[in-house]
Parts: structure tokens; C-alpha cells; sequence
């Protein structure tokens, strides 16, 4: 009997149906390290998953890898559930991945730790970003569900701690699919149209899964868009989420961030009673101390004997009138002194001494004053200047020593 022949086509179909009978390989969890992994446009996932010895092409559709919490990442040790089954075009067995959990850890932790960092590197916890919160709010917005014990908890606290706030509920859900887009529309809607000066955003306590809705990344983003002051307040002081790290103030529960959105009444009327006792003090020593110089002016000499002050400033002026004077007078004695030095000086260098002494000062016919006869020609026209006069005469011959 001759063998079949079989076409490449039949021989994967074959082998595809062989293995899709398998119950084995159409339930299987498999454990390896991720390596290799693409996630292209269509939304479909491609992977292998490796041990140290062998590796098994893997690939997850989009419709399954929506419902990852996480991102997968090279190096990953993780358990992948699905089926084995041939590709029959490519004549090549896969995985086909239905479920991808993290090994050792759930992966809700790892989701929150990716988007934790990623957030943190774009500066969404930057503390420079923080918004200080207002001392006396007027309004206070919930983004929280309204059925909830954390909403009776923090209306009452507010009402209690400071009864002039107004506080506007927002109902959001807190749980669930739909939750995270309501709880960032609020806050978004809240922010936009200016209804309070704080807001406050979270719920009660419970599992990771059940405040997963603040470790959303559009919760996140929200807040961090918020001019508004935000208050994270979300289950109880250990559960820390991604909407705490972004938040202007972590609360450790809802009743905590109302201790923390309004003052104390009791406190602030403590302080205004402190004050008003110390304003009254210093009005009183103020008070005392006008009465004190009220009395002294009352009875000054000024006041009860202005006749007797009068003279007395007369009497100084008088004296001070004479002392000037007198310091007149010996100004202007030494200043006739200094000018008779001054004038003695002068006449004694004055050229009218020396003319009179028979000297002469000769000048050429523009007023030049000659000092040396080799500046002199014969015939030459000078003016002698002597001490009584003026004479004019004609040079005949010059001599020089």
C-alpha cells in the first residue's frame, strides 16, 4: 500500500486538529519569563515565554488584552493561561494567551507601581506643585458616592467644625468599571465652573480592587489639572493610592479630610477671645498713658503760668541776641585786621613802589612791556612809564650786557 500524500496545508490542519482535541492543551497554565514582547496598533500582543532551556511563542488578542491591569514588560516573570494550537499558515504552535497574572505578586500591584512611576516621572507628585489650602473655606465639593459612610462622616465633621461652609455633594460611583470617568469628570466639572474652594474626593475603606478607581490614571491627571485645592481621602490611613501621591493634601480617612478642609470653631472662637483680651489691654495701657501726659500738660507751668513762660523766653532771646552781637563784632574786627595784612602785602609788591624807587617800564608802540634791550632796534618808538607820567622817545642804539 503506497503512503498519502498530503498537501502542507492538510498536514498543519491535521496536526492543528490533533492538538485542539488535546484537553491537556486547550486549558493551560504556563510559567516563563516574558521576552521579546511587541504590542502593536491592531491592540493584539506578541511574546515568547522562556525558561532556561526552551521558549514558547505566545500571543494575546486585543479583545483579551483589554483586560490587563498592567503592562507587560521584557523580563517579566509571569503565568499565562490559554491554549496550545497550530497557526496553520505558518505551520508554527503558540499559546494563544486568554490571561497574564504576574508571578508572586497580584497583578493590581503591579499596575499600581507602573503607573506610579510613570506619574512620577512627568512630575505629577512634585511637591513644588502642591496647592495650599484655604483657612475658611465657603464651599466644599464631595466627589464621592452619596450612599456611602464617608459622605455622613464628612458632612457631619464639617457641620461641626465649621457650620459657615456650604458643602455640595457631587454623587459619583466609587466602584467599578464606570467609576473612574465619573469620579475625573467631577472633579474636572467641579474645578471649571468654580463651585468651591476645596474639594474633597474619595470613600471608605476596602480591598485594592475595591478603591482601584483612584489608582486610575485619568483620577490622576484629573486632580493634577485641578486649580481647585484637592483633598485625597480615600479608605483608611494603610491603603495609600495613586490619587494620594497627586493630591495638594492625603487625608488618612474621609473624616480626617474634614479635619483637615475647615478650621475648628471651638478654636478659632478660643483665639478671637485671646485676641479681644490683648487688644483690650492695649487699648487700656494706651488709654492710661494719654491720661498720664493729658495731666502732665494739664498742669505744666506752660498752661497755668503762660506769663511767667513768656518772659523767661524773652529773657533768652534777649541774651541770645547779645551774644550774637558780640560774636558780630569780633567777626568783624578780625576780619579788618586780615584785610590791613592782606592790603600791606599787596602795596608793598605793588610796581607803583618800584617807580617810585626811579626805576622805568618801557613799551613798544602796541602797549608791549620790553624786557631785554636785544629786542630794541635803533629808531625804534618807546613809551617810558615812570611814577608821575609818561615820556616818549626814540631809540638810537641798544646795548646788551
Amino acid at each position: 500500500m503506497s503512503p498519502s500524500v498530503l498537501s502542507v496545508s492538510q498536514v498543519n490542519q491535521y496536526l492543528k486538529g490533533l492538538m485542539d482535541r488535546d484537553e491537556l492543551l486547550s486549558a493551560l497554565y504556563v510559567r516563563g519569563e516574558i521576552s521579546n514582547y511587541k504590542c502593536y496598533p491592531s491592540g493584539h500582543h506578541y511574546f515568547s515565554l522562556k525558561d532556561g532551556e526552551s521558549a514558547l511563542r505566545c500571543v494575546m488578542f486585543r479583545r483579551e488584552a483589554a483586560s490587563l491591569r498592567f503592562r507587560p514588560e521584557n523580563g517579566m516573570q509571569v503565568i499565562a493561561a490559554g491554549r496550545v494550537a497550530v497557526y496553520p499558515r505558518d505551520g508554527a504552535y503558540q499559546l494563544y494567551c486568554v490571561r497574564l497574572t504576574p508571578e508572586g505578586v497580584g497583578d493590581l500591584q503591579v499596575a499600581f507601581e507602573q503607573l506610579k512611576e510613570k506619574l512620577r516621572r512627568e512630575g505629577l507628585f512634585d511637591p513644588a506643585a502642591k496647592k495650599p489650602l484655604p483657612r475658611f473655606p465657603r464651599r466644599i465639593a464631595l466627589v464621592t458616592s452619596p450612599a456611602g459612610a464617608a459622605v455622613r462622616d464628612m458632612i457631619r465633621i464639617l457641620g461641626a467644625r465649621w457650620p459657615l461652609s456650604e458643602v455640595i455633594v457631587l454623587p459619583v460611583r466609587v466602584q467599578g468599571e464606570e467609576a473612574p470617568g465619573e469620579i475625573s469628570a467631577a472633579i474636572a466639572y467641579a474645578d471649571r465652573a468654580g463651585l468651591a474652594d476645596v474639594i474633597i474626593t474619595g470613600r471608605g475603606g476596602g480591598s485594592m480592587e475595591d478603591l482601584w478607581a483612584f489608582n486610575d490614571e485619568r483620577v490622576a491627571r484629573a486632580i493634577f489639572a485641578c486649580r481647585t485645592p484637592v483633598i485625597s481621602a480615600v479608605g483608611h490611613e494603610p491603603d495609600v493610592t495613586i490619587a494620594d501621591f497627586v493630591a495638594d493634601v492625603r487625608a488618612a480617612t474621609p473624616s480626617n479630610a474634614a479635619e483637615l478642609a475647615v478650621p475648628d470653631r471651638d478654636e478659632v472662637l478660643a483665639a478671637l477671645a485671646q485676641y479681644r483680651g490683648r487688644l483690650e489691654k492695649a487699648v487700656r495701657r494706651r488709654l492710661e498713658s494719654a491720661r498720664s501726659a493729658w495731666t502732665r500738660c494739664r498742669t505744666s507751668p506752660a498752661l497755668t503760668r503762660p506769663e511767667e513762660q513768656i518772659q523767661n523766653r524773652r529773657l533768652a532771646l534777649d541774651g541770645q541776641g547779645l551774644r550774637l552781637a558780640h560774636a558780630l563784632q569780633r567777626r568783624l574786627s578780625g576780619e579788618r585786621e586780615r584785610y590791613a595784612r592782606t592790603a600791606a602785602k599787596l602795596d608793598a609788591l605793588s610796581p607803583f613802589k618800584v617807580l617810585a624807587r626811579g626805576y622805568a617800564i618801557p613799551q613798544d608802540g602796541e602797549g608791549r612791556v620790553i624786557t631785554s634791550a636785544g629786542a630794541l632796534t635803533p629808531g625804534e618808538r618807546l613809551t617810558l612809564t615812570m611814577a608821575d607820567g609818561q615820556a616818549d622817545c626814540v631809540v638810537k642804539e641798544s646795548r646788551c650786557r
